[in-house]
């Protein structure tokens, strides 16, 4: 609304949400579950565009397409995709499942072939070109941070001792097991280290008994979900951020982290390359491999000079991101797609 645009949220619902409501003056319309969000949304979507007269159509492409375009009705689209999964998928879901959501995304260049597209990082937009789509029509937008959760006036005191941290959903196809098998390495070296895993999710249990079996039950803690103050305090106390993520939108947690003060060892793959700046904000190394992670976090660990610098970096690289600019070249973008223009690719 603030922007001049009226706007109708189609979205899952959850336990105790109405179906309908508006929230800061969005109308929110909720229907189903998120397990089964792309079976069930599409037929709201074309009962509103029965009986609304919409300017633009923006699809959130999070893996499983929505497949708009076969009935939006002439009405202009954009479609917003933080990263597909590809083959990954293959590491989470059944065989059933993934293949499943494989198939769908494998649609994606023949249904989608005449839409423009946001993109979250040149990953993505790589990855949707190399699939076949016009990359005249991809524009990259990076995302935003909030600078102010992420910085402290009088932020708390680093760890005395070696303090390592990964933060993430705990699902396997996180790859957290690769970061544990990492610290094992750093504290045979560093035994006074320690390492905090922060965050949820159904791959804790299958972690936390790798924990045991490398003897680390006393060394590395799970802190599970964190309420922001807590969890803001506690990346300021740590020295390196370890993300053995095979494959990113963007790495949105990487840049909080560095907003911390933290540099971060990650995978040299999509969307984590884009985010790490290798030698000045952290360092990419393959996946998978837990001694290259191991020995790039213990050049920081041993050297406090070279901390300091890269923890500097680090905050300046943050400091590039906000919300405002994200904001600002979408809604440019969603301007000229409903007036008929084209995304400007910023190929």
């Amino acid at each position: 609304m603030a922007a001049g645009w009226h706007v109708d949220l189609v979205c899952s619902g959850y336990a105790g949400a109405p179906d309908r409501e508006v929230i800061d003056g969005v109308n929110v319309h909720r229907k189903g579950h998120w397990a089964v969000a792309n079976f069930v949304l599409p037929s709201l979507v074309r009962r509103l565009l029965k009986t609304h007269r919409y300017d633009l159509l923006v699809e959130d492409i999070n893996k499983i397409p929505f497949f708009t375009p076969l009935y939006r009705a002439g009405v202009p689209l954009v479609a917003i995709v933080p990263h597909l999964f590809g083959t990954t998928v293959y590491r989470e879901a059944n065989p059933l499942t993934a293949t499943y959501v494989y198939g769908a995304e494998s649609l994606i260049p023949k249904i989608y072939r005449d839409i423009d597209f946001e993109v979250i990082s040149p990953s993505t937009r790589d990855d949707l070109v190399a699939r076949g789509m016009d990359g005249s029509r991809i524009r990259t937008i990076f995302c935003g941070l909030e600078h102010e959760r992420f910085t402290l006036d009088d932020p708390p005191p680093r760890s005395p001792t070696p303090l390592v941290v990964t933060w993430s959903r705990l699902r396997r196809y996180k790859s957290i097991d690769v970061a544990i098998r990492a610290f094992d390495l750093i504290q045979q070296r560093l035994p006074a280290a320690r390492m905090l895993i922060m965050g949820r999710g159904p791959d804790e249990k299958r972690l936390q008994e790798l924990t045991v079996k490398l003897g680390l039950g006393d060394k590395i803690e799970f802190k599970g979900f964190m309420e922001w103050d807590e969890l803001v305090g506690t990346l300021h106390r740590c020295h390196v951020f370890l993300n053995p993520s095979p494959k990113e939108g963007w790495g949105l947690t990487v840049i909080e982290a560095n907003q911390c003060g933290l540099p971060v060892v990650a995978s040299d793959r999509p969307g984590l390359k884009d985010s790490v700046r290798h030698g000045e904000t952290g360092a990419l190394v393959p996946y998978g491999d837990a001694a290259a992670f191991a020995r790039e976090a213990m050049v920081l660990l041993e050297d406090p000079a070279l901390l300091a610098r890269r923890s500097e970096a680090a905050r300046r690289w943050a400091g590039t991101f906000s919300w405002e600019r994200c904001v600002a070249e979408s809604l440019a973008l969603f301007d000229a797609v409903a007036a008929g223009g084209r995304s400007r690719s910023d190929a």
